[in-house]
Formats: C-alpha cells, sequence, structure tokens
C-alpha cells in the first residue's frame, strides 16, 4: 500500500497543527460559530445531533494493520469504544469532544492518516473496488491511479470551494464493484485495442434528491492525460455550477440542464487549454506510485487444497460461510474473506476497539498485514491462504464478524440516520434492527438468495437507498418518522434506479412490508431466480398489490416453507 513521503507527512502534520491553533482560538472565543465551521469542515469534523463526529479519511478502502489498532486506540480513548465504516470506505467517529480532535488528527498523523476533504465542496475521499489488485475479472488494477487522483486532488488550489461536494470513483475490472455510475465521476481502467492502458470516463452520476446515473463523457482516454482531463472536467463544473441553490449544485444537475452533448463540448473545449500541459501524466510517476502496489511475497500453492476440502465435506457451517463470504483469488491458493459486520443487534458498519484491535491481528497472522473496507461496510482480508480459512472462520466467529450473510438480506447497508445525524428525517439502525431480528433465521436467508436492502434516513442518500434491490428511505410526515420503499435497484455496470411502490409506511410496520415483499418474490420466482430478476420480470405492481393489502400479511416461517 502506498506509503508516506517527507512532503505527504509534512503536509499532514502542518495541517494538525494549524486545526489546533485554530480549536484553540473557538474555544477562547476568538473564532465565532460562522468562523469555525468551515474550518472544522475541512477536516472532517461535524457537529450532529449529540455530539461532534469525525470522519476519517481512508483512501479506496486501504488500511494497514497498524492503522487499525490505531483506529481501535482513538475509539477506546477518545470515543465511546467503536467506530463506524461507512459507504464512502471511512471510517466516523461519533462521540469525539471538540477539545480532543486536534488530538486524534495528531494520532492519525503518526501512522500516515487524516481527516482532510472528508467534508466539504471538494473533492471527498477518492474510492475502489474492495477487490482491487486480486480479482479474476480485474484488467488493470485501480490502486494506482486512485492513489494518483488523491494526490492530484488534496489541497487542490482551484477545487478548494466547488459548488457542492465532489466524488470519484476508480474501477479496474469487468464488474463494477466501486459503483462508479452513481459518483460525480467513474473512472474506469481498460484495455485498447493495442493492449494500453486507458480510460472510460463517467460523468454526472449521483444520488441524493435527485439520483441520476452518469454518462460516458469520453471513452479510451489515453492514460497520460488522466488529469488534464479531470481538470477539464471541474473547471466546467466550478464555473457553471450553481451556487445559489444547494439542491442543484451537484455536477450531476449540471449535465442534465446542458445536455451530455453540450456538456462534452464544454470539456473538450477546456481540454484544448489543458492537453498535453504542466499536468501530463508521466510514465515516471505512474511507475512511482504503482511501486507501493506490488504483490505481497504469495507462496507457491496448488489451487486445491485437501484440507480446506475436507473442512468444506465435514463441517456445513463453514461451507455456508465459504460460500458467502469468501471470494476467489487471482493466485493460486488463495482467498479474499469478507467480514460481515452486520450481526443481527448490532448497527450495520459498526466494530468495537477489541473487535479491530482483533481484526488487526488477522491481519498480521493471515493477510500480509492489510484490511479493505468495503462500501457495503464490511472488512476484508484479501490474502488469505485457502489452508488458513477454517483457522480465520473460527476468528472471526469468536469476535462477531462471521455472520455467513455477504449478498443476502440481513447484509444491510444503512447510514446512522436519525440516531446521529442532524440532517436526518427518520432513524436508520432500528429498521435495519428490525429487519434482521425478523429474517434471523439462516436457512432461510439462504433460500431465497441474494437481495440488497438499503437503508437512508434522509434524502442525502448515504445508505444509497436508491440502488437498492429493496430501497428504504426515511420521510418526515407531519413531524413523524415514516419510510418510503423503493424495489429493483441495483449497482454495477447495468445499475437501476429503484422504482417507489406506493405512499410511505410507520416504523412499526417496516419488518411486515419487507416480509410481504420477500412472500411475493418467493410466489412469483421462476427456479434460481434472484429477488432482482423477479422484480424486472412482473414489475413493481404485484409487489405494491401484496404490500398495501393488509389481508395478505404472512410470517417468515409460512414464507419459508413455501
Amino acid at each position: 500500500m502506498y506509503k508516506y513521503d517527507s512532503y505527504d507527512q509534512t503536509i499532514v502534520d502542518e495541517r494538525v497543527a494549524q486545526f489546533r491553533g485554530q480549536t484553540e482560538r473557538f474555544l477562547a472565543g476568538q473564532l465565532s460559530e460562522d468562523e469555525f465551521r468551515p474550518l472544522r469542515l475541512q477536516n472532517g469534523l461535524y457537529i450532529q445531533k449529540h455530539a461532534p463526529m469525525l470522519r476519517v479519511a481512508i483512501p479506496y478502502g486501504l488500511l494497514s494493520s497498524k492503522q487499525v489498532r490505531k483506529l481501535a486506540h482513538i475509539a477506546r480513548k477518545y470515543d465511546r469504544g467503536y467506530g463506524h465504516f461507512t459507504t464512502r470506505q471511512n471510517i466516523q467517529f461519533n462521540w469525539p469532544t471538540l477539545e480532543s480532535v486536534p488530538e486524534i488528527l495528531a494520532e492519525l498523523a503518526t501512522v500516515e492518516m487524516h481527516a482532510i476533504q472528508t467534508s466539504g465542496n471538494c473533492i471527498r475521499n477518492v474510492t475502489s473496488d474492495q477487490f482491487a489488485g486480486i480479482a479474476h475479472d480485474e484488467l488493470i488494477d485501480p490502486r494506482p491511479y486512485a492513489e494518483l487522483i488523491r494526490q492530484w486532488s488534496t489541497f487542490h488550489p482551484e477545487f478548494a470551494y466547488l459548488p457542492r461536494k465532489f466524488k470519484i470513483a476508480v474501477n479496474g475490472a469487468v464488474e463494477d464493484r466501486a459503483g462508479t455510475l452513481f459518483h460525480d465521476i467513474g473512472v474506469h481502467a481498460v484495455r485498447t485495442a493495442s493492449g494500453e492502458v486507458a480510460f472510460n470516463i463517467l460523468v454526472g452520476g449521483g444520488l441524493g434528491r435527485t439520483p441520476i446515473l452518469g454518462h460516458v463523457v469520453r471513452e479510451e482516454l489515453p492514460r497520460q492525460h488522466l488529469f488534464t482531463y479531470l481538470d477539464a472536467i471541474l473547471r466546467v463544473y466550478n464555473r457553471y455550477g450553481r451556487r445559489d441553490n444547494m439542491y442543484k449544485a451537484r455536477i450531476k444537475i449540471l449535465v442534465k440542464e446542458l445536455g451530455l452533448e453540450k456538456f462534452r463540448a464544454e470539456v473538450e473545449a477546456e481540454w484544448a487549454h489543458l492537453k498535453d500541459g504542466p499536468s501530463t501524466l508521466t510514465q515516471d510517476e505512474i511507475d512511482r506510485v504503482a511501486a507501493h502496489f506490488v504483490d505481497p511475497a504469495y507462496e507457491k500453492l496448488s489451487a486445491v487444497s485437501a484440507e480446506y476440502e475436507k473442512r468444506l465435506l465435514d463441517n456445513k457451517a463453514f461451507a455456508r460461510w465459504v460460500s458467502r463470504n469468501v471470494f476467489g483469488h487471482k493466485q493460486p491458493g488463495y482467498a479474499a474473506v469478507t467480514l460481515s459486520l452486520k450481526k443481527t443487534g448490532i448497527a450495520p458498519g459498526d466494530a468495537t476497539d477489541a473487535q479491530l484491535d482483533a481484526v488487526a491481528d488477522l491481519a498480521d497472522r493471515y493477510s500480509y498485514g492489510e484490511i479493505r473496507a468495503s462500501h457495503e461496510q464490511n472488512l476484508i482480508l484479501a490474502d488469505v491462504k485457502l489452508s488458513d480459512l477454517f483457522a480465520v472462520w473460527e476468528e472471526a466467529k469468536r469476535i462477531g464478524f462471521a455472520t455467513p450473510n455477504i449478498g443476502l438480506l440481513t447484509d444491510i447497508i444503512a447510514c446512522p440516520g436519525g440516531d446521529f445525524c442532524s440532517l436526518a428525517n427518520a432513524k436508520s439502525i432500528p429498521i435495519a434492527d428490525a429487519i434482521q431480528q425478523r429474517f434471523d433465521d439462516l436457512d432461510y436467508i439462504f433460500d431465497i438468495g441474494d437481495i440488497a436492502i438499503n437503508i437512508s434516513g434522509c434524502m442525502n442518500a448515504c445508505g444509497h437507498h436508491h440502488v437498492g434491490h429493496i430501497g428504504i428511505l426515511g420521510v418526515d410526515k407531519h413531524g413523524a418518522e415514516f419510510y418510503q420503499v423503493t424495489i429493483g435497484g441495483s449497482q454495477g455496470l447495468d445499475a437501476a434506479l429503484g422504482k417507489v411502490i406506493g405512499p410511505s409506511f410507520a416504523q412499526d410496520e417496516m419488518a411486515d412490508v419487507v416480509e410481504k415483499l420477500i412472500k411475493t418474490y418467493v410466489d412469483l420466482r421462476h427456479e434460481d431466480e434472484h429477488f432482482l430478476d423477479t422484480a424486472k420480470r412482473v414489475g413493481i405492481e404485484p409487489f405494491k398489490a401484496r404490500v398495501y393489502d393488509k389481508k395478505a400479511g404472512h410470517s417468515a416461517a409460512e414464507v419459508a416453507n413455501v
């Protein structure tokens, strides 16, 4: 993974010292709330419903065991003993005191971490595929390019005050696990017919109040032009993006209003001034950063492990976990393990200090000291020997991270919602818990197969509800918390936005609503047909009819027996 050089360390240390002075002046009454607000946001510090919240950057989701131990220490010393992994591959601490934040940032700096540009109208944390570098379907490792974009965008003088926040995702595989279609810019690394690395650039995606899928604005951009073309896009957005209305300020609105062809023409005209200029990406610079992302010292192993195969045959629970939580690896004899942070009764994405310490130990023993965070709010050990999988499973069970539900109904994605966020209209965590409690039967959820449930507490869509197979959005209805339901959303290259099935529901109805949706799917599915395929085939009307017919309710046990 990328290691700071003296330049990186200096600017992070200087930012810590700067913010320490700003905080001290604010606490002494020398800065007003309005003066301090942009300063704290530049350092990832929000004031939430009950306490400050600090959002720490995890660039493209990559962590070392040393960094994870530092996060555990911060949770223990400065928070309430846990952190929350987000859909942006970041981690949030929900309970630090304002006075302690400079100390937290100083501690983060000792392990090459920071909270710079995790908030505010700037280019946010660059995200990518949690299986980057190890996936069978990978064309180009996206991590060096994600790191290059991170370095290019951090403290970029032109883009420190954009019309609105700006998010970039980078993908290098056939499957899009980075969600590039719902980012402001999506970067797809591809191979040209001659074998050269190039990029397909998508623009104008985003969820929130106006969900829009991104459009391809440039195909097979030669890689040396990556920065200059991104510069051109950002300059057009900076010039024409609206600052008079925050709800119409995202680049997706600009692309929609101008039309893709007009927007592309503006970008191409701007690029003409930048192409082949000082920001042209050189091979030396690519090689410098790529040198940080070489494969670990893999052992030469057989693609088949007799011990592993025997464990699969002898232990049904282990085999079930492998079938859901283990991802194939390009290196023979290895696999990637997803540690589920979705145990029933625990808020999705939460991890305690003890769990974080244990994960760091697992990474050191079994995965070359590296951990990944996914935008599904889980953690990944990317380089585990097949022969070690059973031991990893047993350790993961011990710390509560072995729920075999990746991709299943209880692997719920949810924002913190109204329990923490001052922007939320409704709570997300109790809805996730009610659904998990209702469907806390592994045989049942295995039988119904892949279903993605996404929950957001407000229209900002931090839970990505628009692209859930079942999406749940918290809304304010005359001062009460209600929930709007969509079905048919999906991620990936064939991403789709879910459709609202009808009027919203009260909180205590939500588990019943989901149960009726699942019952409808089980009744209507063809053999081996996933929920999303059934929803596409039959449309929303059968689901709508069942959900709003109070006589159509069925228990989970009844559904399981269908």
